[in-house]
């Protein structure tokens, strides 16, 4: 399903008619947190982006897409439903630290995902059965708390 993105946002105008399905590789897999920023749970399909991987970032409890050196891919996956809304929701949750970059998927369609620009990146992959076991009810809560400054356009504050 391809959809049509027409907001404010400087990034997702880059990509006005493209596959705007979103690739997600971290946080935004879980559905709590999902549920918390969109109110709902979207359509998804498993994937992942060959040549990148989902690294461990510095001082932070969520990953960088980042090249891989060599082969390998970082699993996660496609958001296939979005809308317009949820859209520059999502958009303004991961704010400017990102950049928004089309990736070629396993499945050999074209998807979005906010990729790292660089820094403060380890060595190690970021490691998704610890983020749930030890962070993700308390980020789901927090995502909670920033969602309606995200739905009423405001920056997040964090």
């Amino acid at each position: 399903m391809e959809i049509v993105v027409s907001v404010t946002s400087s990034r997702l105008s880059q990509f006005p008619g493209g596959p705007l399905e979103l690739f997600v590789y971290g946080t935004l897999q879980f559905d709590a947190v999902l549920k918390a920023l969109l109110g709902r749970i979207p359509e998804q399909s498993q994937v992942s982006a060959p040549g990148y991987r989902a690294a461990a970032l510095e001082g932070r409890v969520y990953p960088g897409l980042v090249l891989r050196a060599f082969g390998g891919s970082a699993p996660g996956l496609v958001l296939l439903d979005l809308s317009k809304e949820e859209w520059r929701i999502l958009d303004a949750f991961e704010d400017e630290r990102y950049d928004l970059h089309e990736v070629t998927l396993s499945n050999g369609q074209l998807g979005l995902a906010y990729v790292w620009p660089g820094g403060d990146v380890r060595d190690d992959d970021w490691d998704a059965a610890e983020f749930e076991e030890r962070h993700l009810t308390e980020y789901a809560a927090r995502c909670a708390r920033l969602a309606p400054r995200l739905v009423a356009g405001e920056p997040k504050g964090e």
